[in-house]
């Protein structure tokens, strides 16, 4: 008998009249929107302007989601396109499959078609954004839990994870793999921001930490899960993939560090022209104002001896 356990919702769909609300879906948004939010404080922190980030985001976010997908159906293709299944289901992305290094390789192309737009390096605004995208997974994560999918071997933990029966899955409790990369990536995000505080990353290293960290979570992770994956060599492909970025992410951060040093001086070109542009007004200003004191001084002192004369000579007549 499992005296604990994390209960998995009865469904993952809330209906409200002719609309479904999915638990899949509102994750997502959940996670999009705070990625949005928390990046453009760090961009305006960083000498941006506000909205850069969400307009930005918007070639980004629709390329990701094409890219996580991708992703998903080209390394899961017997789930649509083998005997008995319905390849209509790969668009269906509202029951769950985005893989993540097709939506961060696609995005990151949206990314850079927004930058480019804009003016600005892709790289910082990369590094603005990482902490985010790691909240954002954080978030992400529990629509997995809405749709009873993705957790790891059985256990009798007790925070172990409790799924019904249904289509392609027992009854039973097991790891709450779901959870572990939720706040796997939490502390991603936190490792990030101390980062970059502490060492002023820059030129895309802050991003390239992100994407380090998160393939080492990921990995040991993966091994965990049992759902049905393509094995290479023994390993799960993402186990292979998460290797393969991890080296990448950690050969780009020694280079670019020994290549180009330090932090960016301007991350978006004429964001602080305006705010100069008010301190010139107001320095004018001010000037003009002085101006205007001296010239009223100078004529009460051209005023004062006609007056002082007028009343003289009308005491002496």
């Amino acid at each position: 008998m499992d005296l604990a356990y994390i209960p998995s919702p009865s469904t993952g769909v809330i209906d409200l009249g002719p609309i479904p609300l999915r638990g899949y879906a509102f994750c997502i948004i959940i996670g999009v929107f705070v990625a949005v939010w928390f990046g453009n404080k760090r961009w305006i922190a960083r000498g941006g302007r506000a909205g850069t980030v969400a307009d930005i985001a918007v070639w980004a976010v629709p390329f990701g989601l094409v890219g996580g997908r991708l992703y998903h159906v080209i390394t899961d293709y017997q789930l649509y396109f083998s005997d008995g299944e319905n390849w209509v289901d790969a668009f269906k992305i509202w029951q769950g499959g985005l893989g993540i290094w097709g939506a961060i390789a696609l995005g990151a192309v949206g990314a850079w078609i927004g930058c480019r737009r804009r003016g600005i390096p892709l790289p910082a605004w990369a590094d603005a954004l990482a902490p985010g995208i790691a909240f954002a997974q954080a978030i992400g994560r529990w629509g997995n839990w809405f749709n009873q999918e993705l957790y790891g071997k059985s256990t009798d933990l007790p925070w172990a994870l409790k799924i019904s029966e249904g289509p392609n899955r027992v009854a039973g409790t097991y790891h709450p793999t779901f959870l572990y990369e939720s706040l796997w990536c939490v502390g991603v995000a936190l490792l990030v921001i101390w980062a970059d505080r502490r060492f002023k990353l820059g030129h895309g290293r802050a991003f390239a930490l992100y994407v380090a960290a998160y393939c080492t979570g990921r990995a040991w992770i993966e091994y965990m899960r049992v759902d049905e994956a393509h094995h290479i060599l023994g390993l799960r492909l993402n186990v292979w993939t998460a290797v393969i970025v991890f080296v990448l992410a950690v050969t780009y951060i020694v280079i670019s560090a020994k290549v180009r040093p330090g932090r960016e001086e301007v991350v978006e070109p004429g964001a602080a022209e305006p705010a100069e542009g008010a301190e010139d007004a107001t320095e004018g200003a001010e000037d003009s104002a002085s101006d205007a004191d001296g010239d009223v001084e100078r004529d009460d002192e051209a005023r004062a001896p006609g007056k002082n004369g007028t009343a003289e000579a009308a005491k002496n007549g």
